[in-house]
């Protein structure tokens, strides 16, 4: 049986303008920031007055307030609003479930130590499934997940917004190497977390997850002026091993190094660095699809 949809169902786009509107402060600032000339939007505001049959702006010649059944009006639009971006997103996110391509995001040390492995494995369960792996700081991986560019994210930073889905997957730890003809190579007692923060560190850039577990290590204790800012794990070994200073890394990438005797490890004081990796996503929060199954995989004790 086919149904009439409802005459009454209120415009988004008029909704949008009078949110925009009321945060703007004048009808032309608001139609400017949805893209509108300022006649239609006008109309478009005309008619909301009409639907609702009472006044929804004051209006001034310094601009435009929204009236008090206006400011219940605007807080209830914004939930219509936001259940339409939901709406929408889901409906993105189903596409791409059907879709032979998983676009997904990793951090430097999980894209470089673990995603083969994952990869590896999902494609052994769903050998249709295409992966497009991009390989950017924590940072950088959250904002392309939250813009819709990546379908799923894996990052190493602690700091997770609160408008994605996390969950976490696995669990890594991060050590302090130096070169094996560093003056720390005959020290015998750790590091303590005062001296770690005092002392001129080679360091990944801003936004990494690895400096963004660093300085939460250090809490409080400001970091003093690195020897190095570089933008990959491989950069920061090379550099420690020519003698450039200490760093804080991931155990995963530097096992290589730390079994030849080209780096040593030298304890930290305390329980030891431990940082949580996180998948991270936008949309329904239960996945589903290539990218569940991947999710999965990567919650899997590695072997």
């Amino acid at each position: 049986m086919y149904l009439e949809p409802p005459h009454d169902l209120p415009n988004l786009q008029a909704l949008a303008l009078f949110v925009a509107v009321v945060d703007e402060g004048s009808l032309g600032a608001g139609a400017r920031l949805q893209g509108l000339h300022q006649p239609n939007a006008s109309r478009l505001i005309a008619r909301l007055e009409a639907e609702a049959a009472f006044p929804l702006l004051d209006r001034h010649p310094r601009g435009s307030r929204p009236t008090p059944a206006g400011l219940v009006y605007a807080a209830h639009a914004r939930e219509l609003l936001a259940a339409a971006d939901h709406f929408t997103e889901w409906l993105r996110t189903s596409r791409d479930e059907d879709a032979p391509e998983l676009r997904v995001g990793a951090s430097m040390t999980i894209a470089e130590h673990l995603v083969p492995v994952w990869l590896t494995e999902l494609r052994r369960r769903t050998p249709d499934t295409h992966v497009h792996l991009e390989v950017e700081n924590s940072t950088r991986v959250i904002d392309d997940v939250r813009e819709g560019r990546l379908r799923l994210g894996f990052v190493e930073t602690p700091h997770i917004p609160r408008d994605i889905h996390a969950r976490v997957v696995a669990d890594d730890e991060l050590i302090l190497v130096i070169a094996a003809h560093h003056p720390w190579a005959e020290r015998t007692g750790p590091v303590g977390l005062d001296e770690l923060a005092a002392t001129a560190l080679v360091v990944r850039e801003g936004g990494s997850g690895t400096r963004e577990a660093l300085e939460a290590v250090v809490g409080d204790s400001p970091l003093a002026p690195p020897a190095m800012v570089l933008g990959s794990n491989a950069a920061v070994r090379i550099a420690v091993a020519s003698g450039a200073g200490p760093a804080v890394l991931s155990a995963l990438a530097v096992r290589a190094q730390l079994d030849s005797g080209e780096l040593l490890r030298v304890p930290i004081a305390g329980d030891g660095v431990r940082r949580s990796l996180t998948a991270v996503w936008r949309g329904p929060r239960r996945l589903t699809g290539a990218a569940a199954e991947l999710v999965e995989v990567a919650g899997q004790p590695q072997v």
